[in-house]
């Protein structure tokens, strides 16, 4: 049994340790994950995927790890349709970590964004960047995905506030120019169009100075955009033809400089001129954006359908339609993203499956194995405590024989020779033992050696290990004619073992000795001794020898 018990406690403790070092394993890695997040995300999330997420139990790892995909997923602008679980995240930290509790917010709004609900995305960011107690360089980044969705919206005074903030705190000063561009759109979108051309003229002096093309060129457009706006179609002119000379006329934004040009030709009211710069616009368009004129076309289609108002007075349906069109091949474009996100999304979601069914078959596959285990070795150790159990009886058996042959060698010469004294009775009982049986069950060494000790001595037990009838002979000649007494009041009552076990005791064998001579176990002894005590109704405290000896003697 203790066996068992031994082997119970190691598997336990073999899978607590397990549990414990997968759970220390799993935090390592996402501790590691988050170190990377803000230089390397692409590292930071190869650790993430090798992570199942059915295997976090414990709350800490599970916020932890859903906080880290979805940021990270964030962070490479991949889909978060499956990061529904930063919610939860989310929920984790507020109130007990208020970086992560920033962070995490703002990948929770993310998420909402790709959902579609863009309302609430920019309502939770709103609460984020409001917070009293978050220093401005937790929050930039925060408030630079809040600026963001907000000039998505084409929001004006709500997003004035937010962008000129982002202007003040934000340290990277590339970063700090795109917040004064969306804040230059800000100022367009509430028609706060003189501060939106000093930010303009700001934008292109800072480009210019250092030598930022690119960025200068689409400063210019803005710029030329405002003017245009104000009623300034020269100063507009001036810009996009300024633009042009510093470029090539076939540049790889000329359709929209030639559409900047068809509207300030539109707002002049010279419709023949607005006319012939979409056509050009057209050509750069087809020739550029091929089929993937979407965007272009927005913008196209409208001013064409405006030019052919004021040119014949009506609104054509076709005009309409091809706006509509338009739109909706947008939306078409946009719900087809949507879809490709979701079917990724639960592409992951079935790798993720298939990793937990990988994962949970191995676990039965080792319980499985553990069991087998389990029952061989609890088998083994049965096994060999009856092998122990047997070996320690036959040593047992062994000590009373080699105790009962020394008592006869040792006896003199004169008392072997007398029958009525209790060393002829062991000598007897030594010639009715069947050695030979004992020696095949287990011939040892030490049990040869004892058999050449009493290999004169003769055997006459017919099959027996002793002559019982002889026993019973001797008894009533030591002992007054015991046994008799014994038959006569209560052998009815007495099994013949039983009465075999009395006689033996009688004639002063130990327990160990009656049970080599009557082939029976120690504990058998015990339990019949027991047995007679009942039958006899001998007392507790007295010895079963004293008792019969005085029911025996009347």
């Amino acid at each position: 049994m203790k066996h068992i018990i031994y082997v119970m406690f190691a598997v336990i403790a073999l899978c607590v340790a397990s549990c414990t070092d997968t759970a220390s394993r799993y935090n390592k890695d996402i501790n590691n994950a988050e170190r990377l997040m803000q230089t390397n995300a692409d590292s930071a999330m190869a650790i993430l995927d090798q992570i199942d997420p059915t295997n976090l139990k414990v709350d800490s790892l599970r916020a932890k790890y859903h906080y880290l995909l979805a940021f990270g997923h964030m962070r490479q602008n991949r889909s978060m349709i499956g990061d529904s679980l930063v919610a939860f995240a989310h929920k984790y930290y507020s109130g007990k970590d208020v970086v992560r509790d920033v962070s995490s917010g703002t990948a929770y709004a993310w998420y909402k964004f790709w959902v579609g609900d863009t309302p609430g995305a920019i309502a939770m960011l709103d609460s984020i960047v409001s917070l009293s107690n978050v220093p401005d360089s937790l929050v930039v980044p925060t408030l630079r995905v809040r600026v963001l969705l907000g000039a998505s919206e084409y929001q004006g005074e709500t997003l004035i506030p937010f962008a000129k903030r982002l202007v003040a705190i934000e340290s990277d000063t590339l970063r700090q120019i795109e917040a004064k561009y969306m804040l230059l759109s800000a100022y367009e979108n509430t028609e706060k169009l003189d501060s939106a051309l000093l930010l303009s003229e700001e934008l292109i002096d800072y480009a210019r100075s250092h030598r930022w093309g690119d960025k200068q060129f689409v400063f210019e457009l803005e710029q030329a955009q405002i003017l245009g706006e104000m009623g300034r179609t020269d100063e507009s002119n001036r810009v996009v033809e300024g633009i042009f000379e510093k470029s090539s006329p076939d540049n790889g934004a000329a359709d929209y400089l030639h559409i900047q040009l068809a509207m300030n030709a539109l707002n002049s009211g010279n419709l023949s001129l607005a006319s012939k710069e979409l056509a050009v616009a057209d050509s750069f368009a087809v020739e550029f954006r091929k089929e993937d004129d979407t965007y272009y076309r927005s913008y196209s289609n409208l001013l064409r359908t405006m030019i052919d108002f004021k040119q014949n007075g009506k609104m054509k349906l076709g005009h309409v339609n091809g706006l509509n069109n338009r739109q909706q091949e947008r939306y078409n474009r946009a719900k087809a993203s949507q879809w490709e996100s979701e079917r990724s999304a639960l592409q992951q979601q079935s790798r993720a499956l298939a990793l937990k069914t990988e994962s949970q078959h191995k676990t039965v596959v080792i319980l499985v194995i553990a069991l087998f285990a389990l029952i061989i070795v609890v088998s083994a150790a049965w096994i060999i405590r009856q092998r122990r159990l047997h070996e320690r009886e036959n040593e047992e058996r062994a000590e009373a024989l080699q105790k009962m042959v020394d008592e006869l060698k040792s006896a003199p010469a004169q008392m072997q020779s007398q029958v009525h004294t209790p060393e002829a009775l062991r000598r007897a009982m030594l010639q009715q033992l069947g050695i030979i049986k004992m020696v095949a069950e287990t011939p040892t060494e030490q049990n040869r050696e004892m058999l050449r000790k009493i290999s004169s001595i003769e055997s006459d037990t017919d099959g027996e290990l002793v002559n019982w009838n002889n026993v019973f002979e001797l008894i009533n000649t030591l002992y007054a004619g015991f046994y008799d007494k014994l038959q006569a009041s209560y052998g009815e009552l007495l099994s013949p073992k039983e009465k075999q076990i009395i006689v033996l005791m009688v004639a002063g064998f130990s327990t160990k000795e009656i049970s080599v001579i009557t082939g029976q176990t120690t504990s058998t002894i015990y339990v019949r001794k027991s047995s007679i005590r009942k039958k006899l109704g001998v007392p507790e405290k007295e010895d079963i020898v004293t008792f019969l000896r005085e029911k025996t003697s009347d």
